[in-house]
């Protein structure tokens, strides 16, 4: 395991779908995820709890495991709020909270949220300033906690080596994964989401793995013409492969192989099934005897 992510494990969850739960739900889930020997629990905040009061749900359902806000809003708190947030968090469950900042989307900023949507990378370098010299948080809590920055573009990806533990890079290729190690440098820490669809086999899969891909397609376009798929709306079978890893477990495995190949420190798994509302426990156990969890 490498020293970037000595405490998050090789492997963790995404909960893309905690939202649809209860919180009672919630708390069992991220119990279940510890047990079966992931090493981190990432979750998003798009519209429904909110990050800091989710964290703080999942890291009391939980004893050890990493609790990771892996695309905490900066619209939707401002710095001095979250870096009083994020001390609290540290200062109740010393070492086990993670902070990943997402610089948003100008429709939940401004039709949503009510705010005007800036330069995403003035926006972001400007709220890192901010929450480092923020006045609020307990005593004796660090004055910037560890954070990464939620990155797809190149750009992001270099602010995030400069000021930030690291990156997440949410649903790219491993082709990708290769850029942002490069970007990132040997010292950043390199966290990858993998989607992915598990079943008997590649064509039982291949529906919602094609329409998963299709889902992510809009905020990737560009940076998928750069590595080759010159036409992504085409979402030929190259392209939905290399967006979606579905079929066994043993492809899923070699997938999340492949990125730590390409440079990642960690991997976490966003599985998607035909059922959303209900968690996928059976998926997370077969998956946990395939990989190194």
């Amino acid at each position: 395991m490498s020293a970037r992510s000595r405490d998050l494990g090789r492997v963790g969850i995404w909960a893309g779908d905690f939202d649809r739960l209860s919180a009672p739900e919630v708390r069992k889930a991220a119990a279940v995820i510890e047990d079966l020997g992931y090493g981190t629990l990432w979750f998003p905040e798009l519209t429904g709890r909110e990050a800091m009061a989710q964290a703080a749900i999942l890291l009391s359902a939980t004893r050890h495991m990493t609790v990771a806000a892996g695309m905490t809003d900066i619209y939707a708190r401002d710095p001095v709020t979250a870096a009083a947030a994020q001390r609290t968090l540290e200062e109740a469950f010393p070492g086990r909270f993670l902070l990943g900042l997402w610089d948003s989307h100008p429709s939940l900023a401004e039709n949503i949220r009510g705010h005007r949507f800036g330069p995403p990378l003035a926006t972001m370098r400007s709220y890192l300033d901010a929450l480092d010299t923020a006045p609020f948080g307990p005593p004796d809590t660090p004055a910037s906690p560890h954070r990464v920055l939620a990155a797809l573009g190149p750009d992001m990806l270099a602010l995030a080596a400069e000021r930030a533990r690291g990156a997440t890079v949410l649903g790219m290729p491993v082709a990708y994964t290769r850029t942002a190690r490069a970007i990132l440098g040997d010292d950043g820490l390199l966290a990858v989401t993998q989607m992915c669809v598990l079943g008997h086999d590649r064509a039982d899969t291949a529906d919602l793995a094609r329409t998963t891909a299709a889902a992510a397609l809009p905020n990737r376009r560009e940076l998928l013409r750069g590595l080759g798929h010159e036409n992504p709306e085409a979402l030929d079978d190259r392209l939905v492969d290399a967006l979606v890893a579905h079929g066994g477990a043993a492809d899923i495995a070699h997938r999340v192989k492949e990125h730590f190949d390409a440079g990642a420190d960690h991997v976490s798994l966003h599985l998607m099934t035909p059922t959303p509302d209900a968690q996928p426990v059976r998926q997370w156990e077969e998956l946990a005897l395939h990989l190194p969890v």
